[in-house]
């Protein structure tokens, strides 16, 4: 049986749990190219919250940023980042440099596995070229090439890699046979075999834009309902009593893989000449709510005759969702960004965010937050974190001046809110 060294190239939400798992069988290279990164893994430290330390203590994994160690490895498994640019077009950088890293040191009868949420056909007609091109081999003849569609849902403690079915394709069957034989050891479930790597591309991207379209719906249901002055809470609860009704929620949607993946889908649908009106008007609904909820705080302000202008206004969280550290995309600082324009005088607070948000001031664990009591004119509970939940409202509450508002988007705190979606 052949020995597998297998390189793990991009070590963030995705990548780190399967070079973990992976370790527990064969011996892997986790590289990075951000050496403050690997230098945390390698001081035991994941920053994403996922992993704890005392699973980076496996022997059989090293942690580098030096590309010259993964030269001994036979399988590769890509899990870089894939966003989109400011156009909203897909941004492909660190997905084609990993694969020309990856090239300089591919050999025959090596494999390369995809994991990178992309656009179907990316796989074949982007990377495989440009491992081509570094390796002077030739796809099938002396390399195989994989996809399976990453699945992590960040801050989920319960659909972890190990839980969650796992779909794999290859460019042949000869690779496929390599790809189930090596992943069948990531997780418990039954492996999901996926005739071509276009259906395994295109199965992972419409699962998100499928999320994306039905939050959408519910953001502009709430929206409406709002105007007909009909409680969308209670709505909900009564639809969700059918048996077959789909208990989505308005909300504000960010991060790297919702709000991200319906435009690589469109991207896609485009360069054959087909104009996706459905996806893309779900995006403009979602992409616009921070506006939408900025525009209702300073509408209750109106009603109360109040100035909105230097109110002072505590936004509590600023992570794409609860429960992790991660700001990418996040719809929360860019409703900030928007109380700023209007002339909030915004205070942010999120213990999980370590980095500077520069264009707020930001309170940065709760001893700092308790010389604010009686202090804001606003609090807008954006992100509900655990720790905020059992904080409770009557701690919050006690931060707010009297006759000020709270705005709670999820309505965490049942009823107690001058504003819901």
């Amino acid at each position: 049986m052949k020995k597998y060294n297998i390189c793990v190239i991009g070590l963030g939400y995705v990548g780190l749990p399967i070079a973990l798992i992976l370790s527990k069988k064969y011996n892997v290279i986790g590289f990075d190219i951000n050496k403050t990164r690997v230098n945390q893994l390698i001081r035991k430290k994941d920053v994403t919250l996922e992993v704890e330390s005392n699973k980076l203590k496996s022997k059989n994994i090293q942690f580098t940023s030096d590309s010259k160690k993964i030269k001994n490895c036979n399988f590769y498994i890509i899990t870089v980042p894939t966003p989109v640019n400011k156009r909203n077009l897909p941004d492909l950088r660190s997905l084609k440099n990993a694969s020309k890293i990856v090239g300089r040191y591919l050999k025959k009868k090596d494999t390369v596995v995809y994991e990178s949420t992309t656009y179907p056909g990316c796989t074949e007609e982007v990377c495989v070229p440009i491992l081509e091109k570094y390796s002077n081999l030739k796809l099938n003849n002396d390399f195989y090439c994989g996809y399976s569609p990453e699945r992590i849902n960040p801050g989920d403690k319960k659909h972890t890699i190990e839980n969650i079915s796992k779909i794999v394709s290859a460019s042949n069957s000869v690779g496929l046979q390599i790809v189930k034989s090596i992943y069948k050891n990531v997780t418990k479930k039954k492996l999901v075999i996926s005739k071509t790597i276009k259906v395994a591309e295109g199965a992972k991207i419409i699962e998100n834009t499928q999320r994306d379209l039905n939050i959408a719906l519910m953001n502009e249901l709430s929206i409406l309902f709002k105007k007909l002055n009909i409680d969308f809470s209670e709505v909900l609860h009564a639809a969700n009593t059918k048996w077959n009704f789909l208990n989505f929620k308005p909300g504000l949607v960010g991060g790297h893989c919702i709000g991200v993946d319906p435009y690589y889908l469109a991207y896609k649908a485009k360069k054959i000449n087909f104009d996706p009106k459905v996806i893309l008007s779900g995006r403009r609904i979602n992409e616009n709510m921070f506006k939408y909820i900025v525009k209702q705080i300073i509408k209750k302000y109106q009603n109360l005759k109040l100035s909105h202008k230097n109110r002072k206004i505590l936004v509590l969280g600023l992570t794409f969702k609860e429960d992790v550290p991660d700001c990418r995309n996040s719809q929360s600082i860019k409703m900030v960004k928007e109380l700023l324009h209007n002339k909030f005088k915004v205070f942010a607070f999120d213990p999980l965010v370590k980095t500077e948000i520069p264009y707020c001031k930001i309170i940065k664990n709760f001893n700092d937050l308790e010389r604010y009591q009686n202090f804001f004119d606003c609090i807008l509970f954006s992100v509900p974190h655990k720790n905020f939940i059992n904080k409770g409202f009557q701690y919050f509450k006690k931060f707010k001046k009297d006759n000020s508002l709270f705005f709670d988007i999820k309505d965490t705190f049942k009823n107690k809110s001058d504003f819901k979606l």
